[in-house]
Order: structure tokens, then C-alpha cells, then sequence
């Protein structure tokens, strides 16, 4: 079945904002677990905005499932956090300085050759690499020959193409990723999934693509936390994917 890693970054944004340790991240994180998430995700960014570096080392101390560390490996501070905390595994996002959140996959055709080498640095310290991509054959091709594990498919597009379908038509809204999809089970990679991702448009992409190995949610599931509460949240997200 496809696992759920549950992103924790809002909770740290919520913390922030008052300057104080409410809600506690290391709390969090342990709950997260304790209510029946396969993994944990964070992404850190340079500004610190929301997970900071020290979160992620104490995050990996007490951690007892996957851990995914997501970020931007073209800054040297991350590659180092990467590096020194070694999680389960390390998702690359080409993320630009000061971005408010994720809008793209990596241009795997045009990057190939840097992706080639910085893959190899994590996967040699025994951590496994999974690259945000964008639903095109030619990106998880290109993908496929940088040596990584894993591609996570970038799911905005999807989300909301089935927003704004009807029934009859929402196959349509998909269609894309599930030619991605049965590319990189031809080329022998696994798959995530991310981004926009919700109770509703959630077990209809998990129906098409089954064999996706891992989705990551993060500030839908928050949202829903709110007004159902954090423990029923993960479980409700968790029934999309059986």
C-alpha cells in the first residue's frame, strides 16, 4: 500500500509565528507517528521560514519511522544538513531563494550532468534520492539516468485539473501523470507523489497509480487538522490510499 509521509512544515510556521515552541515540532513529529503516518517529511529552506536546520537534527534523534528531508541541494548548507543527519531519504527540489512554495519539477534533460553528480553524493553516504519531476516522458527518462531511486511526481496540475472537472470527464485530469507513472515503472523507479494533494482529489490518483509507493502531504492535511483533528486527519488520508 502506498504510505503516507505527513509534512510538518505548517506546524513549524504556526510555532514561528509567536516565537515560541507552540506547537513543539519534536511533539509533533512523535504524534505524527503515534497516529499512524509512515513518515515524516520536512523541507528546510535557507531563510528558516518555517523548519529550521536545528529541527531537522532534533527531528532525526527521536524519529522511529521514514524520514524524508526535501529541499534545494543547490545550496551547500543543505547538502551539509543532508549529509550530516542522513535521513531515510532526500527528495531535490529546484526551489529559487526566498520561493513561497514549490512550483515545479527539475528540468532533468537541461540538468542531467549536475544531477548525475549530486545524486551520487547522497546516494554514496547510503540515502536514498528521489527527484521532483514534473509529469512529462521526457523529464522522468532524463530522470532515470541520473542514477536516482526515486522521481516524486509534482502534483498541482492534477490537483487542479479535478477541482474544476466533472465525473464524466476527471480521467482527463489524470491521464498525464499515469503516462509518467508507467514510464518509471518501465525504467525501474520508484514513485512519490506531492503537492496539493487532498481528501478529495487523493484516492482518485491513488486508484489510477497504484503503485506509487509514497505520497507526501503537508498543508492539506494541516488544514483539515484544524477542524478534525490531527489524529482522525492522518487516519481519514491514510483510508484514501487503501
Amino acid at each position: 500500500m502506498t504510505k503516507l509521509s505527513v509534512n510538518i512544515n505548517k506546524f513549524a510556521t504556526l510555532r514561528n509565528a509567536r516565537g515560541s515552541n507552540n506547537p513543539d515540532l519534536i511533539k509533533t513529529a512523535v504524534d505524527a507517528q503515534r497516529f499512524g503516518a509512515d513518515g515524516i517529511t520536512v523541507h528546510p529552506r535557507p531563510d528558516e521560514r518555517h523548519i529550521r536546520y536545528n529541527d531537522v537534527r532534533a527531528i532525526k534523534k527521536i524519529i522511529t519511522t521514514e524520514f524524508n528531508i526535501e529541499g534545494n541541494c543547490t545550496e551547500q548548507k543543505f547538502i551539509d544538513l543532508v549529509l550530516e543527519t542522513k535521513p531515510d531519504q532526500v527528495t531535490l527540489v529546484p526551489d529559487a531563494l526566498g520561493q513561497l512554495t514549490s512550483d515545479h519539477g527539475w528540468n532533468t534533460v537541461q540538468h542531467k550532468d549536475y544531477l548525475i553528480n549530486i545524486v551520487a553524493v547522497f546516494k554514496n553516504a547510503g540515502i536514498r534520492v528521489s527527484l521532483f519531476v514534473d509529469p512529462i516522458i521526457e523529464m522522468v527518462e532524463a530522470a532515470a539516468q541520473t542514477g536516482t531511486d526515486r522521481i516524486e511526481l509534482y502534483t498541482e496540475g492534477y490537483a487542479k485539473a479535478f477541482a474544476l472537472s466533472s465525473t464524466v470527464n476527471r480521467q482527463q485530469s489524470i491521464e498525464q501523470y499515469v503516462e509518467a507513472a508507467i514510464k518509471a515503472k518501465e525504467l525501474g523507479i520508484g514513485l512519490n507523489a506531492g503537492h496539493d494533494l487532498d481528501l478529495q482529489n487523493l484516492q482518485f490518483l491513488s486508484k489510477n497509480i497504484p503503485w506509487l509507493d509514497e505520497v507526501s502531504i503537508g498543508h492539506a492535511l494541516v488544514c483539515d487538522a484544524i477542524y478534525l483533528g490531527f489524529e482522525n486527519t492522518i487516519q481519514l488520508y491514510k483510508r484514501q490510499l487503501q
